[in-house]
């Protein structure tokens, strides 16, 4: 699996985690382990983002705002 992910993050550049759990069909704390793998190796890094989205609630689902881009160029 996470070689799809590779491949997954390679040809969306940049993905919501929630995206990644849809597409994967994963929990989000399985997801982060396996983006871990691929930010070590400088592949992947997690963008800053304000977990605030701006709305009046200030509850934003940390799925929506926790985004992924892949850095590395495709072999």
């Amino acid at each position: 699996m996470i070689i799809e992910m590779r491949e997954f993050l390679q040809e969306q550049h940049r993905v919501a985690l929630k995206d990644l759990v849809t597409h994967f069909g994963v929990e989000p704390d399985a997801i982060r382990g396996m983006l871990g793998k691929w930010i070590s190796k400088g592949k992947v890094r997690k963008l800053s983002l304000e977990a605030n989205c701006g709305g009046s609630c200030c509850k934003c689902d940390p799925t929506l705002t926790e985004l992924y881009e892949w850095v590395d160029k495709i072999p």
